[in-house]
């Protein structure tokens, strides 16, 4: 009966001293994994109070005044973009633009996982739908309506692509988004980029002796790429239009408007 006493004891104690190692190895990854991470908190750009911001009143005006012509009947426009696109550069350009009458598509690369050693966890909406942000915080999702590897230059009359630091950046390594950016310059057909999309153009090398513009931070890219930067809400050169910023959507639109009209 001692003996298995002292059995007893023993194991109990080995449990005891496991559980106890277990603990402090736990306890030990959770110190580790609270150093890693950061408490959340994200700077956004909420729609209405960039429309309600001071100074913005022309802005604002744009959105809340009726359309009545539809002077874009017949045409198509492609939008590019990929997760981590400024949300109010891709609705708010399309808003007018489907309001004009013109027919538009939202274009994604092609879903392309990262291997599974990066860590990247995908809802399952990545297949058919890309992540909206608000300066830095995504927002919401929308639908695409066809991939980049679907598309062909005689489709459209015009292509636009909206900033957001992520987006363009996730569109200039795809070989198809580039090739097709390649080829609709050199059919002549337009061109638009807002905010941080120019770089998309840069990685395409079609800016060597144009006039643009772009977010104040991707400015020495343009340069560095052959481009001439204006500091201008919006600049057109040839096929090419181009803008800065959220701020600049309404004179975005309507110089690709106005680009289209003369065609």
């Amino acid at each position: 009966m001692k003996q298995m006493n002292r059995m007893m004891l023993t194991g109990l104690l080995s449990t005891s001293a496991a559980i106890t190692a277990q603990a402090q190895s736990t306890s030990h990854e959770l110190e580790v994994i609270n150093q890693l991470g950061t408490s959340a908190a994200v700077v956004n750009m909420p729609v209405t109070q960039l429309l309600n911001a001071p100074g913005n009143e022309a802005l604002k005006a744009f959105f809340f005044t009726p359309v009545t012509k539809k002077t874009l009947q017949g045409k198509k426009i492609a939008v590019i973009a990929a997760d981590g696109f400024e949300e109010i550069e891709l609705t708010g350009p399309v808003w007018y633009f489907k309001q004009l009458g013109a027919t538009v598509d939202i274009v994604a690369p092609k879903f392309n996982p990262a291997p599974a050693r990066y860590g990247l966890s995908y809802p399952e909406m990545s297949k058919t739908h890309i992540m909206a942000i608000q300066y830095l915080q995504p927002v919401g999702w929308i639908k695409f309506d066809r991939t980049a590897d679907q598309i062909k230059v005689t489709d459209y009359d015009a292509v636009f692509i909206p900033g957001g630091a992520w987006n363009p950046d996730n569109l200039r390594y795809d070989k198809d988004v580039i090739k097709f950016v390649q080829d609709f310059n050199k059919s002549g057909k337009l061109i638009a980029a807002i905010c941080h999309a120019p770089v998309v153009l840069a990685s395409a090398d079609i800016l060597k002796g144009k006039k643009l513009t772009g977010y104040w931070n991707i400015q020495v890219d343009l340069k560095n790429a052959g481009g001439t930067v204006l500091e201008q809400p919006v600049v057109t050169d040839g096929n090419l239009v181009t803008s800065r910023h959220p701020i600049d959507v309404a004179d975005f639109s309507r110089a690709v408007e106005s680009w289209l009209l003369k065609k």
